[in-house]
């Protein structure tokens, strides 16, 4: 035989009876919410919130279930429902971090090769005219030796000496940007 708690009806007007409900069934639905969240403050939420909305809203005279059953459900619900918030806090603090990440990264990647094309404009102007007109020929028209020879009326061998200077001079005056050439190149 099952004991049934009485139908109570539960209206703000009605507070001797909410206290003593709230007294009764707290440390219960408290270690409940626990169980589920894994949190202590949040369960002590969880459960006032539970019964600030049985304040609020009442349970109907009617009600015939059993009142401690409702309660838990209540709890439970309202566990799921803070569980779900959490989640859905995490991914959007975890997209925050990633759209963060990548303008930090966007941003640093622009001003690294801003001054690598300041410092390559500058290396360039300081090599000799000939060999400057040989470099830019070979990697920024993207011709061919043979084709620089036949443009320029020299060479191939004048050409590849050209370019050899060329890229030693480039070297020694972007020596220190390197590794940043080779982060950047990384990326395009």
């Amino acid at each position: 035989m099952y004991l049934t708690e009485p139908a109570i009806a539960i209206q703000p007007a009605n507070e001797a009876d909410f206290e003593r409900l709230f007294k009764s069934h707290f440390k219960s639905l408290h270690c409940y919410a626990f169980t589920i969240l894994k949190d202590n403050a949040q369960a002590d939420d969880t459960v006032q919130n539970v019964f600030l909305r049985l304040w609020n809203n009442g349970v109907e005279t009617g009600f015939q279930a059993s009142l401690t059953a409702y309660l838990y459900r209540a709890v439970y619900n309202e566990s799921m429902n803070v569980i779900k918030h959490e989640k859905v806090k995490s991914t959007h603090r975890q997209f925050v971090l990633h759209r963060m990440k990548n303008e930090t990264d966007n941003a640093a990647k622009k001003i690294l090769s801003s001054d690598l094309e300041q410092k390559l404009r500058k290396a360039l102007s300081e090599l000799p005219e000939q060999c400057r007109t040989i470099f830019q020929m070979s990697r920024f028209d993207e011709l061919k030796y043979q084709e620089i020879a036949d443009r320029l009326s020299i060479s191939v061998k004048t050409v590849e000496n050209q370019m050899g200077k060329a890229l030693k001079l480039l070297r020694l005056k972007l020596v220190d940007f390197l590794p940043v050439i080779l982060f950047v190149m990384s990326y395009f």
